[in-house]
């Protein structure tokens, strides 16, 4: 099996340093970190991403329009593509979520499963918390969840 060619970007945004990487096509994943020992790429879907997030960081943006090929098990899956449906400036508890996918007992293993998202922000993990109104956790760290969900009025 041929392992794909991977490119990435380095960009700065609202909250910190985050590094975009594609197989050409889509996004693969975007890291909350800085990766200095990579070459910044100029291929179109990165600038593309770039653009569309530096637009949301400044208000100017609500949805992404970037194609996106998320790697995870057909339960990550299902709930990633239920992260994106819930609206920009709305959040949702683990047990809404859970009862999404169609199993509301689910709870924990759903919050695994947006614990593991590889594409924070587009896929927008940060939009949910727990049913007591707490933030609950966040991979890239409460702060910048905080901050996301300041951006976006909550």
């Amino acid at each position: 099996m041929l392992r794909a060619e991977l490119y990435y970007r380095n960009i700065r945004g609202l909250v910190g340093d985050l590094l975009l990487i594609s197989d050409g096509e889509y996004i693969l994943e975007i890291k909350f970190c800085n990766d200095d020992k990579v070459i910044n790429s100029d291929i179109p879907i990165l600038l593309k991403t770039d653009r569309q997030l530096r637009q949301y960081f400044v208000r100017e943006r609500q949805l992404f329009d970037i194609p996106l090929k998320p790697i995870g098990t057909d339960f990550q899956l299902s709930v990633w593509n239920e992260l994106k449906k819930i609206p920009y400036g709305k959040t949702i508890s683990y047990q809404e979520l859970a009862h999404r996918v169609g199993n509301s007992n689910a709870s924990r293993a759903v919050g695994n499963a947006n614990g593991k998202n590889p594409i924070p922000i587009i896929i927008p993990c940060h939009r949910v918390i727990r049913k007591s109104g707490d933030l609950g956790d966040f991979g890239g760290g409460i702060n910048i969840k905080r901050k996301l969900l300041e951006l976006e009025g909550k």
